[in-house]
């Protein structure tokens, strides 16, 4: 029985910090970076996108393709980024709670 206490016990205290966790993660931000630098997305850890920037060179009709593959490029850096960062706040979060791995996508 207090096995069973204890792991109700590691529960509550996993969800406390999983919520916490969740709220951090929204304050977390990366970028990503395509053509050098020509095009930048910054995003949360929480995959949301919070701002683009586009190099002016690029906002010629004729570079129209261009600058779709490199948006394209910029938001899948800043999302392995982010899984990154959230991958990172996942750890920390269940390395001590004695947890099996892969357990929540480790």
């Amino acid at each position: 029985m207090a096995d069973f206490l204890g792991m109700m016990k590691q529960a509550a205290q996993l969800q406390s910090k999983m919520q916490e966790m969740q709220e951090q993660l929204a304050n977390v931000e990366v970028e990503g970076i395509s053509g050098g630098g020509l095009v930048a997305v910054r995003m949360t850890a929480k995959m949301d996108v919070k701002g683009i920037k586009i190099d002016p060179s690029l906002m010629k009709a004729e570079e129209r393709e261009v600058l779709e593959d490199l948006l394209l490029t910029a938001l899948s850096d800043a999302r392995r980024k982010a899984e990154t960062a959230m991958q990172e706040k996942m750890q920390a979060l269940t390395g001590g709670l004695g947890l099996p791995p892969g357990l929540f996508g480790q």
